[in-house]
């Protein structure tokens, strides 16, 4: 058995999610609030090449033969905050996320500010999901019309008078939530959100992915020369091995 011909394979599939994980960062690096999607590597062993097949695996004449493995995450660095001067975009600074009800009953994440006011006067997000407020329910404009404002704090006033305080949710460790589509991020099981007692909000701004779209695509190249170089390996191999066979027929 060549191992270097399965360690160049299994590098191959490696590369491959790199890439998919580049492609997807790059696509959505124009989503407000989307969060990068990382990659890293590292080694697995996967047993002994023995230079002595008499000599039992994990005896000292034993090579061990590493196989990269693929760690996928998430990276909750924040984004820059872009101006927008509509009075429903909402930009968190520092850490927490907006806590929104899908249809389903289920709360769900977010750091998507990105708001819009539903024909009955609920606060919903872009895919027409509930923002809550402190207490868990719904945000309700008043039918006055008079202006919104979101204080830093997160109490929303209309007019004068008060309307609700926006929840905002924090997690002890981000790296335990689970993506989800449109932006939103779920918890583990077992995991449970406590409230930002004083957060930083932002009426009239947004907060940009935290993506940098030129390093995603230096990344691309040096995945595409990685797999060119993986590529020729493999056909070295077998080469070599055809010429073996030839050579012992």
């Amino acid at each position: 058995m060549n191992i270097g011909l399965y360690q160049s394979a299994s590098s191959l599939s490696a590369l491959e999610r790199w890439q998919e994980t580049v492609a997807q960062n790059i696509t959505s690096s124009q989503v407000t609030g989307y969060r990068k999607r990382t990659i890293n590597f590292s080694t697995q062993p996967a047993g002994e090449l023995q230079s002595d097949p008499r000599r039992p695996v994990g005896s000292e004449a034993g090579v061990p033969t590493l196989f990269p493995k693929v760690n996928s995450g998430i990276n909750f660095v924040s984004g820059e905050t872009q101006p927008t001067r509509r009075d429903f975009d909402v930009a968190i600074q520092g850490d927490g996320f907006f806590q929104v009800r899908r249809p389903d009953g289920s709360f769900a994440y977010t750091r998507n500010g990105e708001f819009h006011v539903r024909a009955d006067r609920t606060l919903v997000t872009g895919t027409g999901d509930e923002v809550l407020n402190a207490g868990g329910g719904p945000i309700t404009f008043l039918p006055n019309g008079d202006q919104v404002a979101i204080n830093t704090d997160g109490s929303i006033f209309q007019g004068e008078t008060p309307v609700a305080n926006m929840s905002v949710q924090r997690f002890a460790d981000n790296a335990q939530l689970i993506p989800m589509p449109n932006g939103y991020f779920v918890p583990a099981a077992g995991m449970a959100p406590e409230a930002v007692t004083q957060p930083e909000l932002l009426q009239g701004y947004l907060e940009n992915s935290n993506v940098t779209p030129l390093r995603e695509m230096v990344d691309l190249v040096i995945i595409s020369r990685a797999y060119e170089a993986n590529q020729r390996m493999i056909t070295t191999l077998d080469q070599q091995m055809q010429k073996a066979l030839d050579m012992l027929g």
